[in-house]
């Protein structure tokens, strides 16, 4: 905007001069609003957080990043394992290479060796050509293993004979490959406790667990929590040119939520109180959580007017926890193939509705 001053006097020239200024701190606000938002929280890598936990997470960031040791993240779900992983690979010296990441627990156990080691033409029915996995994928780089306990025991022997040789066979193969890989591994249990029930060998712990890293939960990040919500509202804002801003009550809600979805719940719920807001944003105002199913010694209940697919997700979720995880006893006992197990689980996590099993 630009104005002819030729024409005004000196005062009529500083009132409009004073009129641009507000124009352009209206126009700006946001994006400075976002920029002062992020200044305040302390990043490293893909990672903001300002608390004591984060900041003592992000000095052993800095120790292991630039070097080939294998990270074994122990995080709930929601906590941001991956960005903790893909932080890893972006401050290590494989940058530039290519960072994969395997969800262990979506892949069904049939094709996991293959997902994984690749396969050569003709070695099953379908194996029109070779086929490098996801080891070839990432060599030079580093790979992710997510959920790792829902890898099966004896891929996970396998596992732990490329980590020690560099090497492996494709399916079907008589050739070694050899492989320069960096292994980050994630897992929404506890260690201990998964190698006791049997989801994790021992052996394998010990031999991912160079640099074991426990990433915390949004509950014990303190004013990160606050911060985080008002850095999503300003992108946001940003994104839509709107200037929404949190109610007294939304602050006061946020404070004393326990989170237990983490940086992923509190993504979610700030963003659906900014679509109901017109101006100011209260928690409130976002829509409740669907209705639940409620587990007590054993047995479901079901509120009515329940989804038939809601209460089809719920009673597998709930026969898996039973079950400590283990997918082929839950397929049993659900009376459904273990294939059609792991498709459906794949499809809740899709949906952004699996806890991780």
């Amino acid at each position: 905007m630009f104005i002819n001053c030729a024409v005004f006097d000196a005062w009529q020239v500083a009132v409009l001069q004073s009129v641009q200024i507000v124009l352009f701190a209206l126009i700006t606000a946001p994006s400075i609003a976002a920029m002062t938002t992020e200044r305040s929280l302390q990043r490293f890598g893909l990672l903001y957080g300002s608390s004591p936990a984060m900041a003592a997470m992000y000095r052993q960031l800095e120790r292991v990043a630039s070097t080939d040791a294998t990270v074994l993240l122990e995080g709930e779900s929601g906590t941001g394992k991956e960005l903790v992983a893909r932080t890893v690979h972006q401050q290590s010296r494989r940058a530039e290479r290519h960072f994969v990441a395997v969800n262990c627990g979506a892949i069904p156990a049939h094709l996991i060796e293959a997902a994984l080691f690749g396969h050569e033409k003709g070695s099953f029915t379908g194996a029109l050509k070779r086929q490098g996995g996801y080891f070839e994928h990432a060599s030079g780089g580093t790979l992710f293993l997510d959920e790792i306990t829902e890898m099966p025991c004896d891929m996970q022997v396998k596992l732990l004979r490329v980590l020690e040789s560099g090497s492996f066979l494709r399916v079907g193969g008589s050739e070694l490959v050899q492989v320069d890989v960096r292994l980050v591994a994630a897992t929404n249990r506890s260690l201990h406790a998964a190698v006791q029930q049997g989801h994790l060998r021992q052996d394998l712990m010990y031999r991912l667990a160079v640099f074991p890293l426990r990433v915390p939960p949004l509950r014990e990040r303190g004013t990160d929590i606050e911060r985080l919500a008002q850095l999503f509202l300003d992108q946001l804002n940003e994104d839509a040119h709107t200037d929404k801003r949190f109610s007294r009550q939304a602050l006061e809600h946020l404070r004393g939520h326990p989170w237990p979805g983490n940086v992923r719940e509190l993504k979610n719920r700030v963003h659906r109180a900014y679509i109901m807001a017109s101006g100011t944003v209260d928690m409130d105002a976002a829509p409740s959580a669907p209705a639940r199913a409620t587990a007590r010694e054993g047995v479901l209940s079901f509120p009515v007017g329940m989804a038939l697919a809601d209460v089809q997700r719920e009673i597998i979720l709930a026969t898996l926890r039973h079950f400590s995880g283990n997918k082929k006893l839950a397929a049993d006992t659900l009376g459904i193939s273990l294939k059609t197990l792991y498709n459906r689980l794949k499809a809740y996590q899709h949906a952004g509705s699996s806890p991780g099993f």
